[in-house]
């Protein structure tokens, strides 16, 4: 198994700048990637970007394309989403995702098979 703990939010204005890290403990080295997802109020939950944890190939939601940007630091068994030029439209609690095999889509949540326990990220005016 694979446990998954978030860190990061909080509150920002738009415009700002915010750093999710989400770090793996456990059966880390059959980690294949691992993704971002978000739920806002009254939505369902959203892929946000995933990375590959071998070679760090990405995958960006359009609607964050330009502004977040995912990474990870293999030492740390971390995984980072620098969220850049927030705005009021991406208030949402921030999961992070484990995929432990290459079946599925990178951008369907239930090709992941764990999950942290999320981090709110709220964007004010």
């Amino acid at each position: 198994q694979v446990q998954l703990v978030e860190s990061g939010g909080g509150l920002a204005q738009a415009g700002d700048s915010l750093t999710l890290s989400c770090t793996a403990a456990g059966r880390t080295f059959s980690t294949y990637s691992m993704g971002w997802f978000r739920r806002a109020p009254g939505k369902e939950r959203e892929f946000v970007a995933a990375i590959t944890w071998s070679f760090g190939t990405t995958y960006t939601a359009d609607s964050v394309k330009g502004r977040f940007t995912i990474s990870r630091d293999k030492a740390k068994n971390t995984v980072y989403l620098q969220m850049n030029s927030l705005i009021p439209e991406d208030t949402a609690v921030y999961y992070c995702a484990a995929r432990l095999s290459f079946s599925g889509r990178y951008d369907y949540a239930g090709s992941y098979d764990a999950w942290g326990q999320g981090t709110q990220v709220t964007v004010s005016l």
